[in-house]
């Protein structure tokens, strides 16, 4: 799981148990105070894991590089597993199956979009890759993988929001 602060955690999936009907939940993850879960998803520890960043780069770890930590951990930050530059923070977190297939779409605040194979994620650098240009005044916030034949929907600040094929990408 990735926190919006830039926590990191592995937990194993056996921790978590499935519930009957009446079930209270548990805790899956206590971060500090105004701090919350952006991502969270199950992957195998021999994925690599891809970290965007708000300038357009992209980092990669191996799943089992990230710790592991309880459930109610607050998990590890990420600037200490993956050399970001000052002033850089994560902003998406996304696993990359071995020989997947599709593409990851990456969209800007000031509205830019752009549309990658996966292939093209196969090897990244410990320094990291451009996976975006950004100009000088915006900066990457959202990223998604999309099969190919996918709709895109964008929303504005002001509550607007437009759908697209992925194909006019």
């Amino acid at each position: 799981s990735l926190t919006h602060f830039g926590y990191v955690k592995r937990v194993p999936v056996a921790e978590y148990r499935t519930q009957r009907r009446g079930g209270k939940g548990v805790t899956a993850h206590k971060p500090k105070e105004e701090d919350f879960v952006d991502n969270m998803f199950v992957t195998s520890t021999h994925d690599n894991i891809l970290f965007f960043t708000d300038k357009g780069k992209v980092y990669a770890l191996k799943g089992y590089m990230i710790p592991e930590a309880q459930r109610t951990a607050r998990g590890r930050a990420v600037v200490n597993l993956i050399q970001v530059e000052q002033g850089e923070s994560v902003k998406a977190m996304m696993p990359l199956k071995k020989d997947a297939e599709g593409f990851i779409v990456l969209a800007t605040k000031n509205g830019l979009i752009k549309k990658t194979a996966l292939s093209e994620f196969d090897s990244i650098r410990k320094t990291g890759k451009i996976a975006i240009k950004i100009l000088e005044d915006d900066e990457l916030i959202s990223v998604g993988v999309t099969n190919g034949d996918d709709q895109i929907i964008m929303a504005s600040h002001h509550g607007k929001c437009i759908r697209f094929s992925e194909k006019d990408v």
